[in-house]
């Protein structure tokens, strides 16, 4: 006898998932294959973009380029970060919670802003630039290029990396520290022997998470690169050029890019599976003061960082109050930048509001639904679906912009131009984050509850509507509220994307610093920031927390 094959609710949700995401990302990603093996003159399958690539070295000098930026950043993070992790976690620092709010704040502030901040300190005309050259007597010409660009992505990921040792530093039980010391292991070597083995798996898959963000990144280097090309800036230009957009050419790009992101993504999990380690820590590490040089080295270090990641976010603060007229600021403070910036993009403000909203709804729609069937009923159709979910979180932004207008161009689905390609832009980047925090939270989640009640004659979807759902709103809340800060920043897939009409906050500030609106662009930035600071603060009392998981 046949085994009869039930479709209920939860497979109707799976269905939805698959559909939506096999339209609206494999199908726009398909597209960028195709278009680039596709000579559009002759109408026949060519793989001469791919020649054109591979043949001139200003094209693979790009691809050189981006990994040598973000390899020297992240093994520049991993040590920084690590080092603040560990004295945070081990010595008693001063103003401590005054330094994670600011790490916190640092890393869910948009990137670009710490890159235009920088250009106004240390650009040609910043403002220390200017101390530097009257000082010392020389002719500094600013941090563009590679140094810039490592400059600025090493104060923006330390934090980041900071927080992830952090939290693996607080498995470690105390007790394995003291019996390292009791056997005369101390100082460098105790770290170098007992820490860091057990922090390793952790610092490496932080260390892929960071690459990986650094790699993708198209607002630093497009802001201070200069003839310092990265792969998501030339992706840009060649599909946005002046001379004629190359379609074919940006897509065999992107293909590239997205078969490199695949390999480092999977040497990522390899990793992630072989080197796992698993700690309970009954008793967790505690800060001890330090006296002398140590002690006066681990708070200079820590209250450094802070500083440096800090001093962008305080410098469009304060540029945002001072009387401009473009370009040249006047010593007397005003609000005329904000009163410009809501005449010239107040249609921008309202939009990243709206659209985030409509995004986040979709987001949670889904991802809690789906996080449900992933945890409670796994299956081969499910872990694809939650393979799928993930890719867009390792494709660059440009990448996505471009497949999702090869993809919905022309009939019968022709998005390009309208608010529901950004939207959908938000909702395919950020779902990942979404089903991460839902399915963490739910397996904390004791399933024997909703087994009782559907012993009571609930139905299966009852049962999590009234049963389980309530007991995870709280986490999901929280979580959502993550996805929304990273909406409202996004800027590399939606600067393809957006018309006049559709515009946000983040691509308003992009374009005004293009300009040279300095004034309006440090308003808009702290409009945003603001926002960020207060979505942070309901995170925070909803959570009960002071700190955040990423």
């Amino acid at each position: 006898m046949k085994k009869r094959i039930s479709f209920d609710y939860w497979s109707a949700i799976t269905l939805i998932t698959l559909v939506f995401f096999i339209l609206f990302f494999l199908f726009p990603v398909l597209q960028i294959f195709i278009q680039s093996v596709y000579d559009s003159a002759s109408g026949t399958f060519s793989l001469d973009s791919f020649k054109k690539f591979f043949s001139r070295s200003y094209y693979t000098s790009t691809i050189t380029n981006s990994f040598k930026v973000t390899i020297a950043a992240t093994l520049i993070t991993m040590v920084t970060g690590t080092m603040m992790a560990y004295f945070m976690k081990t010595v008693t620092i001063k103003a401590r919670k005054i330094i994670d709010m600011i790490v916190i704040v640092s890393i869910l502030s948009p990137p670009f802003i710490g890159a235009y901040s920088w250009i106004i300190l240390l650009g040609r005309s910043g403002v220390l630039t200017k101390i530097i050259n009257s000082l010392f007597g020389i002719s500094f010409s600013g941090i563009y290029g590679f140094y810039g660009i490592l400059l600025v992505f090493t104060v923006k990921m330390t934090p980041l990396m900071y927080l992830f040792v952090s939290g693996a530093l607080e498995k470690i039980d105390s007790s394995i520290i003291e019996c390292s010391e009791n056997l005369g292991c101390h100082g460098v070597r105790k770290i170098r022997k007992i820490v860091l083995p057990l922090i390793m798996p952790t610092l490496l898959n932080s260390a892929f998470l960071v690459f990986m963000r650094i790699f993708c990144d198209f607002g630093t280097p497009m802001l201070i690169g200069e003839g310092y090309r990265t792969v998501p800036v030339l992706i840009y230009n060649s599909f946005i050029g002046e001379m004629g957009s190359d379609y074919s050419f940006a897509s065999a790009m992107s293909v590239i890019v997205i078969a490199f992101s695949i390999v480092i993504f999977s040497l990522q999990q390899f990793v992630a599976q072989k080197s796992t380690i698993k700690m309970n820590s009954l008793h967790p590490v505690k800060a001890e003061k330090k006296k002398g040089a140590y002690g006066f080295f681990a708070n200079f270090f820590c209250l450094f960082v802070a500083l440096l990641s800090s001093l962008p976010l305080l410098v469009i603060v304060v540029l945002s109050f001072r009387r401009t007229d473009g370009i040249y600021y006047y010593n007397e403070f005003s609000i005329n930048s904000y009163i410009k910036a809501f005449d010239t993009a107040g249609s921008a403000i309202f939009n990243t509001f709206a659209y985030s909203i409509v995004a986040m709804l979709v987001i949670l729609f889904i991802g809690v639904l789906f996080s449900y069937v992933s945890v409670r009923r796994p299956s081969f159709v499910t872990k694809v679906i939650d393979v799928i979910i993930t890719m867009p979180y390792i494709i660059p932004g440009s990448v996505m912009g471009i497949a999702l207008i090869l993809g919905f161009n022309k009939r019968p689905f022709v998005l390009t131009g309208t608010a529901v390609i950004m939207i959908v832009a938000y909702i395919i980047r950020r779902m990942p984050y979404t089903i991460r925090s839902s399915s963490s939270i739910l397996r904390q989640i004791d399933s024997s509850i909703e087994e009782a009640a559907r012993s009571l004659g609930s139905s299966k979807s009852r049962a999590f509507w009234r049963i389980t759902f309530p007991v995870m709103v709280p986490g999901v809340i929280s979580g959502a509220l993550m996805s929304w800060m990273s909406i409202i920043t996004e800027l590399s897939a939606t600067v393809l994307l957006y018309t006049t009409r559709t515009q946000t906050i983040s691509i308003a500030i992009y374009q005004e610093v293009i300009r040279g609106n300095e004034g309006v662009a440090c308003a808009l930035s702290t409009i945003l920031l603001l926002t960020t600071v207060i979505s942070l603060s309901i995170f925070f009392r909803l959570s009960g927390k002071r700190e955040i998981a990423l």
